[in-house]
């Protein structure tokens, strides 16, 4: 079982290949803050990220939610030891309220989805989907946006 720590480690590991492979997460300024079984958070500061207005693109709050979600896959996928590549098939986007600063997204399971049925699937098909809910808070503590997507994870061999 893996500690605190290494999960932690494993993780920075994770958004650095993003940083490193991704272009637009390096420009965006991508950074970990959090991640555990059941929930991963980046961040993103505004000055890289900013439109015409001053506030945060919307492209860049879609981009980090979309990053947040599948970096969640992808860190489940390690954990257990999966070899897989990830992509978002399908999502869905609600912009609420402008940000007017540095910004941060949270990724965690929909509520009716399950690593369960996921890994199981995934082990008697070669290929599973999942549910993810991603939010970016706003202010007094309502989100400013919003995605619900479906990741897909397909076995490299």
């Amino acid at each position: 079982m893996s500690t605190t720590h290494d999960t932690t480690d494993q993780a920075q590991q994770l958004i650095q290949f993003i940083r490193d492979e991704m272009p637009l997460a390096h420009a965006m300024d991508v950074q970990l803050i959090h991640s555990d079984d059941d929930m991963l958070s980046l961040l993103a500061p505004l000055a890289p990220n900013v439109n015409d207005k001053g506030c945060a693109f919307g492209g860049s709050l879609v981009s980090l939610m979309t990053l947040s979600g599948w970096a969640l896959v992808e860190m489940a996928l390690r954990r257990y030891g999966h070899d897989c590549d990830v992509f978002v098939a399908e999502s869905s986007v609600r912009y609420l309220s402008p940000m007017w600063q540095d910004f941060r997204s949270e990724a965690r399971l929909a509520a009716d989805a399950s690593w369960t049925t996921f890994f199981n699937t995934l082990t008697t098909r070669g290929r599973a989907r999942i549910e993810v809910a991603c939010v970016v808070p706003g202010d007094h503590g309502k989100p400013a946006a919003t995605l619900s997507a479906r990741f897909v994870a397909k076995r490299r061999d």
